[in-house]
């Protein structure tokens, strides 16, 4: 059997990319804060795969650890083939300058975009040592500049990034089979464009640009950037293990 666990699945990317999961013939497990992906579980029970949802807030840590043990006691009671990892969840608020934000906002954020993603990975990986594993990290070109009133997304970014590659690097040093690709995936037509373009100017200087980008059609669908993904992990053995990806290079 082979299994793909997609955070943040209940809408944008993450639901593009669970839906193209269960067509790649993955069994499903999913988590987002919605109670029910009645969706996702009737095209899992069309194609004869299972789909397992929890629904959590993984900017809680103890929620996130909670989490994890139960989707590690799923994969640990399977014949695994290969096991995929999409870490999607994640959220840009808040947005401001330092000393503008609300603290505990700040808080949920780490959490959320940078402690989650490392607890899920580190669980899964006591359970299937020996299983091929893909890890596909969500990350942003924020990552790499700074940005102003984008200070803590683009940091947690950052981190996400650095913690990409140190994965890959210990898998390779180990001689595991696992591939770990951080991937950006540019601006999309989606409810955090959304949360972006309504921010004030005082709080994100470059507002008006992303309001340029929605008004000229620059904004690239869930799906087609969920299919560009699955295009590369499909490359598995082609690809370099620790390195940032962007949508741009993948497109002809």
């Amino acid at each position: 059997m082979k299994f793909a666990i997609v955070t943040g699945a209940s809408r944008g990317l993450g639901d593009e990319t669970a839906r193209l999961a269960l067509k790649k013939g993955y069994h499903l497990i999913t988590v987002a804060r919605k109670p029910e992906l009645s969706s996702l579980q009737q095209e899992a029970s069309a194609q004869k795969l299972t789909h397992t949802h929890f629904a959590a807030d993984l900017s809680d840590p103890e929620s996130v650890i909670s989490v994890s043990k139960k989707i590690t006691q799923i994969i640990e009671a399977e014949s695994l083939d290969e096991v995929l990892l999409i870490n999607n969840a994640g959220m840009v608020s808040p947005i401001g300058p330092v000393g503008r934000m609300d603290s505990e906002e700040i808080s949920k954020h780490v959490s959320l975009n940078t402690a989650a993603p490392m607890i899920l990975l580190n669980e899964l990986k006591k359970a299937i040592y020996d299983v091929p594993l893909t890890v596909v990290n969500i990350t942003s070109g924020a990552a790499e500049r700074s940005t102003y009133g984008w200070s803590v997304y683009g940091s947690t970014k950052a981190a996400i990034n650095l913690f990409t590659q140190t994965a890959a690097a210990e898998a390779d040093e180990l001689g595991l089979d696992e591939l770990h690709v951080a991937f950006s995936p540019g601006i999309m037509d989606t409810e955090m464009q959304t949360e972006i373009r309504s921010s004030s100017t005082q709080d994100f200087k470059d507002v008006e640009k992303f309001k340029q980008f929605k008004q000229e059609g620059q904004l690239r669908s869930p799906n087609e950037v969920a299919e560009l993904l699955f295009q590369l992990i499909h490359k598995r053995n082609a690809i370099e293990s620790g390195r940032v990806y962007r949508v741009y290079d993948l497109v002809d």
